[in-house]
């Protein structure tokens, strides 16, 4: 694995994090570290899930793969927030 593909692994994380953040209802109050690791999970979830659905792999750019991906991040980043949220209140 080398630096560029762990380095774009990070941003395409972050981006789908932070979609997936807006897309999620509610105020989320977790740290930019928190929806990184949100991301590029559900990235990688979204990318199974695609490939199990049979999305193949096009020249462009994967529009329903994305789709999975950010709803994904979007319950990820909810559920998170509920955990992170509880336990920053005690």
């Amino acid at each position: 694995m080398s630096i560029e593909s762990i380095l774009g692994a990070l941003i395409i994380g972050l981006i789908i994090g932070v979609l997936g953040k807006l897309v999620a209802p509610g105020k989320q109050a977790i740290p930019i570290w928190l929806t990184l690791i949100v991301g590029i999970a559900a990235a990688f979830l979204g990318t199974f899930v695609a490939r199990a659905f049979g999305v193949a792999d096009t020249a462009g750019i994967d529009w329903i793969e994305l789709v999975f991906q950010v709803v994904i991040a979007a319950v990820g980043v909810s559920v998170v927030a509920g955990v992170y949220g509880r336990k920053s209140v005690r």
